[in-house]
């Protein structure tokens, strides 16, 4: 090119040709305007969990949500970065981190959780877009290697804070009904399927995510289960039961730990459901969720580098 040509001063030429780092892609939506849809389909879960945990799994989220918060705005201060506590992805960790507790844990626990979910997953790795897994899902692994005890005390809801089983550990089990609409022992934002299902139908219409993941996620677990030896009649308990349909739609779905390829998303998507269904099936621990997520947001940049498609005018047979 010659510059000659261009009536532009050297300065404004070095404007014009902006090198910048991928994502290339623009578009309208904005960070912070996902994150508040996600919040938004969180709502209905978060009233469910306050209906049937009470008042004590709603400070639990604000204390997680505060801590998320807190701990980003700090960490940026110290080393002198851009503040990007408005884009809400910190409100949106420290909810999935109290989701995944049960509503007895002690508040500095789950601080802690959102604590390590912001610091050590993701701001160590770049901030936002740059974490290589789930931040959320993290936190809940490092809460239960930490305090197993405390993670595993699960009260029934109405109860007078007794601590029982869930129906995947051994617990007494429940009706359809009471499971499809959260009356049951488990995490704060588990139980209730219909809730979980509203704020997904919520995502989905405002195209937030896409079926893809979820749908292939939570077939594919069913599948698997019937092959290990499930009896037809209870695989709906399956899904029911535990956090598969909080897992598929709300953290499966991650844009940053989940491949961008339709092919590598329903890879990633089977690779979630085997291995929920092996943990569930012969592993010692009752769920699977969030260790077969962690395990595939590993996996995720081998999916892509097999499944992005070719750039026209490469490859194919020579």
């Amino acid at each position: 090119m010659d510059k000659e040509n261009i009536k532009v001063s050297e300065t404004n030429f070095d404007n014009i040709l902006t090198v910048s780092a991928t994502p290339h892609i623009r578009s309208s939506e904005t960070s912070s305007r996902i994150m508040l849809d996600v919040v938004i389909a969180l709502v209905p879960a978060l009233i469910a969990g306050t209906y049937f945990f009470g008042l004590r799994a709603l400070m639990l989220v604000l204390v997680s949500v505060a801590a998320a918060v807190l701990s980003e705005f700090v960490f940026q201060k110290i080393t002198k970065k851009e503040s990007t506590i408005t884009d809400l992805s910190a409100v949106v960790t420290g909810i999935l981190v109290a989701f995944n507790v049960p509503s007895t844990l002690p508040f500095y626990m789950v601080a802690f959780g959102s604590f390590f979910a912001i610091v050590v997953v993701k701001q160590l790795f770049g901030g936002i877009g740059s974490n290589f897994m789930n931040p959320a899902l993290a936190a809940r692994a490092a809460l239960m290697a930490s305090w197993p005890k405390e993670m595993a005390n699960f009260v029934a809801p109405g109860a007078d804070a007794i601590s029982t089983a869930t129906p995947l550990s051994g617990g007494e089990a429940v009706t359809l009904m009471d499971a499809f609409i959260g009356k049951m022992p488990g995490t704060i934002g588990e139980v209730s399927a219909i809730c979980l299902l509203i704020g997904a139908a919520y995502l989905l219409v405002r195209k937030v995510i896409s079926i893809r993941i979820p749908l292939v996620y939570i077939l594919s677990t069913v599948v698997f289960l019937f092959a290990f030896g499930i009896p037809a009649n209870k695989l709906l308990d399956q899904v029911l039961y535990g956090g598969l349909i909080l897992g598929a739609f709300f953290m499966a779905t991650d844009y940053v730990t989940a491949p961008v390829s339709k092919k590598g998303q329903v890879i990633f998507a089977l690779g979630c459901g085997l291995i929920t269904a092996a943990i569930r099936m012969f592993g010692s621990l009752p769920e699977g969720v969030s260790y077969s997520i962690l395990v595939m947001n590993v996996a995720t940049p081998l999916i892509e580098k097999f499944t992005t498609p070719k750039a026209y005018g490469k490859g194919g047979k020579k």
